[in-house]
């Protein structure tokens, strides 16, 4: 991760479940237990997880943006994503 002010970005493993990233990277920001944080499934993994399970095709170059425990992330189908730290 690298951070711009107050912008993270992180390349995400298309391999591997989206929204356990997508925790562990804020769990990592916040230097917190991810079991700590808000239950992500129901917040954000039925629409998130399909995105890389299931992904459109490239030429739709699907991007998902949600709040998430003090972010604003945005998760592209190439597994860009970028957090936003909300003030």
């Amino acid at each position: 991760m690298r951070a711009d002010e107050n912008e993270i970005h992180r390349n995400l493993d298309t391999d591997a479940n989206p929204t356990a990233q997508v925790v562990q990277a804020v769990a990592d920001q916040k230097g917190m237990d991810p079991m700590s944080l808000q239950s992500a499934w129901n917040a954000i993994g039925q629409v998130l997880d399909p995105l890389f399970s299931t992904p459109p095709s490239p030429d739709a170059d699907v991007e998902i943006t949600f709040n998430y425990e003090g972010y604003r992330i945005t998760v592209g189908q190439d597994g860009c994503a970028t957090f936003d730290e909300l003030e």
